[in-house]
């Protein structure tokens, strides 16, 4: 049999993670034996487990162990990290370790070092004469990168889950249901949002179209002029309809008032894209007086940086959508490292690309009418996520006015 003894640390039980350990090796054909089990007693104390994981062949314990690293397993023996160097531009060493999301550190030179910009299936490089690891998306690998290659001296921390009364970011236990207490979830929500401006911490808001057409546009505006909101990852929809709805009043060709239909309304998205066109760009349009509120606009004034990432099916697009998709990744993973809380509301493509490049320590919220949106984000790895289910025009507000509770919200 070939086996490799892994070590768990931490609230291994509360957290699930130990019986997740044992299902998966069992799942994958292998086997355990528990070879130390120390359990922490107190809600400060951690738990600790060391386990001999056995299988048929070395290539099964290697896709077993692969899977436990992402748990927070490492293997028990203190052996350096193995690096070799890339020998052509994209392309990484076969047997290269491809990272999780979360927080890493790698044995080297006999010193634990943090993988800095941490994020799901990217490669480690190590700078050798700065004793620096990060992580490097295949696509920007170099020839002569040395790459991290097998599972020797890589440590993988997970968040832990909070023992003791619960509270809204409780990682790893991320369950979507519409039957959630709405209200409880978003006063939980304006509170961390207040805890973290107040640490100077950082909010991005992962936005759809659907902010604009449910009327909901005046109230995200109203919490970027207010400094609640650091940075905006949208694409051409939310930016256009919000444009449109400032220059005519509708969303979709919908009064957004009313809801009335007005008469060739279908066009004035085409038309909204002209003038800013005209203009030359979205900060042009502000200047000249062209733009004069609206979410676009706060951004503008309040300078707010925002990322749009463009899409086949766009109208336009606006001057300002990115429409080279990796030039739009490079600059949203930018703004996923330097941020503490990000929301993702009504748009499925654009919050899973947020998901894949944000840490797990990133606290996360994912509001959606549609349960799928949200649980996609959890299957493709975003375990910290909280998902909320519900109307888009039902939650900003809601969370406008949880922060503002004791305001006077006459005027927005």
């Amino acid at each position: 049999m070939n086996n490799r003894t892994v070590e768990l640390s931490g609230h291994i039980i509360d957290s699930l993670v130990l019986p997740k350990t044992m299902d998966l090796i069992m799942d994958r054909g292998g086997d355990f034996d528990i070879l130390e089990f120390d359990v922490g007693k107190r809600k400060s104390d951690i738990s600790r487990a060391k386990i001999l994981v056995s299988a048929d062949s070395p290539d099964q314990l290697n896709m077993i162990l692969d899977e436990l690293s992402r748990l927070g397993a490492s293997i028990s023996e203190l052996k350096e990290v193995q690096l070799v160097a890339s020998t052509k531009d994209k392309v990484a060493p076969e047997g290269f370790y491809s990272t999780s999301n979360h927080t890493t550190h790698v044995l080297y030179n006999g010193n634990w070092i943090v993988v800095n910009d941490i994020e799901m299936d990217c490669t480690i490089c190590i700078d050798e004469e700065n004793e620096r690891a990060y992580c490097k998306p295949l696509g920007d690998i170099k020839a002569g990168d040395m790459i991290v290659v097998g599972r020797e001296g890589i440590k993988v921390t997970p968040p832990q889950r909070a023992r003791g009364k619960q509270e809204l970011f409780e990682f790893m236990n991320s369950d979507v249901s519409s039957e959630k207490p709405l209200m409880n979830l978003i006063r939980g929500i304006a509170k961390e949002m207040k805890e973290i401006k107040a640490k100077g911490g950082k909010i991005g808001i992962v936005g759809g179209p659907a902010i604009v057409h449910t009327g909901s546009g005046k109230y995200l505006a109203a919490l970027i002029r207010e400094g609640y909101i650091d940075a905006l990852m949208a694409g051409n929809a939310l930016a256009t309809h919000d444009i449109e709805s400032n220059l005519f009043g509708t969303s979709l060709g919908i009064e957004v008032e009313t809801g009335n239909i007005v008469s060739h309304g279908h066009t004035h998205h085409m038309r909204a894209i002209n003038k800013i066109n005209n203009s030359g760009s979205i900060k042009n349009a502000v200047e000249d007086g062209t733009l004069t509120g609206g979410i676009m606009y706060e951004c503008i004034k309040n300078d707010v940086p925002y990322v749009l990432a463009g899409s086949i099916r766009d109208d336009g697009p606006l001057p300002d959508v990115i429409t080279n998709t990796l030039k739009s990744q490079e600059l949203m993973r930018e703004q996923a490292q330097s941020l503490d809380m990000v929301i993702m509301i009504a748009t499925m493509l654009h919050s899973i690309a947020m998901g894949n490049l944000l840490p797990s320590r990133v606290k996360s919220i994912c509001v959606d009418i549609n349960p799928s949106t949200v649980t996609k984000l959890s299957d493709r790895g975003s375990a910290q996520v909280v998902g909320i289910v519900t109307d888009i025009g039902t939650f900003l507000p809601l969370l406008y006015n949880a922060l503002h509770e004791d305001d006077d919200l006459d005027e927005i």
